[in-house]
């Protein structure tokens, strides 16, 4: 399998759970309450699947090679652009829970950074999707010498082998088809 061809399938995956997050946050700001449990297994969601799962691959197989074989714009494109956003992904997650905690107890003003860190995420992670797809992957691609695209592919293949038999992906895309059918 081809393992960028496999990652931009996640992004797929990604992007719809980032409508799930925008719809969800739209009915709070329309009145209805905070739904704790949906809020927690979108954080699930975005820690294990989007970031546990996708991510690593990108960081520990993709990139490195990306950052070992081709250097200079590639380390730019990498360490000065994606690996920043992915931290800024993790640091409105971590946000976001923070300010989950705070509603649970009655603080309305939290439900303001409720929304303001679940938008922010959706925002961020949605266009550093399109950079991934429109210029990272397709910059590997060229650059990348084919052993280094076969080793890529190897690993994924074996990664997404046993994430598979751990249910990981199957968990993650039935939770991400009940909220769309929810938050239609």
């Amino acid at each position: 399998m081809d393992g960028i061809v496999l990652m931009v399938g996640e992004h797929k995956n990604i992007k719809r759970m980032l409508k799930v997050i925008r719809k969800a946050c739209i009915g709070v700001m329309n009145g209805k309450e905070i739904d704790f449990k949906d809020f927690e297994s979108i954080i699930d969601f975005v820690r294990n699947y989007a970031d546990k799962h996708h991510h690593g691959k990108e960081e520990k197989i993709l990139f490195t090679r990306m950052v070992d074989e081709i250097g200079g714009a590639a380390e730019k494109l990498v360490k000065f652009g994606m690996l920043v956003e992915h931290d800024f992904g993790r640091m409105y997650i971590k946000d976001l829970e923070e300010a989950l905690g705070k509603a649970k107890t009655g603080d309305d003003e939290a439900k303001l950074d409720v929304i303001a860190n679940a938008v922010s995420y959706a925002n961020l992670l949605s266009r550093h999707i399109d950079r991934e797809d429109n210029v990272a992957y397709p910059f590997a691609k060229r650059a990348l010498c084919e052993e280094t695209l076969n080793k890529i592919n190897m690993e994924c293949d074996s990664l997404e082998e046993e994430t598979s038999k751990a249910g990981v992906q199957n968990k993650y895309i039935k939770m991400l088809e009940m909220f769309e059918e929810k938050y239609k």
